[in-house]
């Protein structure tokens, strides 16, 4: 069965469209489309409320009602919303389907980066937003001078969460008149191609990973050494001629 995998997954003619099937190419577009869109709507959701929730520690209520969007059923959510929407657009463009499956992607996304914002900023030392305040910053240079710095290991570990999960559920996609990879995957189990199966999901996989790959490629480069504990060993002689060794970023 792995030889099959890897013959069906190096066969050019699934890399490229013909009139009858799409190739992986395209379809792997699809999926990061799908996929970037949720995440980038459920951050500009979700990033500005868990800031917003951990500097004031008012409505917290919002963090736990988030998290329990974590229990609803992707596949039967998006039926119900397709049901709903889809009518409105028949016969004109796919938005129908579209609207539906961002809708359960974004609602997917947004409780691992609220909760992973919310928690980074309220777990910022009070001591160092005391002396925040005592130099005389405000409010908002606090938030986002201090708060915002400090909580960017959590931050990220969400962003992360949610990229994955979307990935893998972006596969829901193909439920419905769509694309993406999740098509190799219900085309291959309808069709009993279970090479075709096997390779949609190993695509997902591979995506999946290459996606987390480059965010902590971003986080590297963008998180503090401070905060994250990247240090070198260095070796310093003092003045009485000791060998000292101590951490040096």
């Amino acid at each position: 069965m792995i030889g099959q995998v890897f013959s069906w997954l190096t066969d050019s003619a699934h890399w490229t469209d013909t009139p009858i099937d799409t190739g992986i190419a395209t379809q792997l577009l699809a999926h990061i489309r799908f996929s970037l869109i949720a995440v980038g709507i459920a951050a500009a959701i979700a990033l500005p409320l868990g800031l917003l929730i951990g500097h004031t520690r008012r409505a917290t209520f919002l963090v736990a009602g988030a998290n329990a969007l974590r229990s609803l059923p992707s596949v039967g959510l998006l039926v119900l919303l397709t049901v709903l929407i889809a009518p409105h657009f028949y016969g004109r463009t796919d938005i129908g389907y579209v609207i539906p499956t961002e809708i359960v992607l974004v609602l997917l996304a947004v409780p691992p980066i609220l909760s992973n914002t919310y928690a980074g900023v309220d777990n910022v030392s009070p001591a160092v937003t005391d002396a925040a305040k005592g130099m005389g910053m405000t409010e908002r240079q606090i938030l986002f001078g201090v708060e915002l710095p400090c909580s960017l290991p959590l931050i990220f570990s969400g962003l992360r969460s949610a990229t994955l999960q979307v990935i893998a559920t972006a596969t829901i996609a193909s439920f419905v008149p769509l694309g993406g990879l999740g098509r190799f995957i219900y085309d291959g189990l309808q069709q009993q191609d279970y090479p075709q199966m096997i390779s949609g999901g190993v695509l997902v996989a591979a995506l999946a990973m290459a996606a987390d790959l480059l965010l902590a490629l971003i986080q590297r480069s963008v998180v503090s050494r401070g905060l994250s504990g990247r240090f070198s060993r260095a070796v310093v002689v003092t003045s009485t001629s000791e060998r000292t060794e101590v951490e040096a970023g």
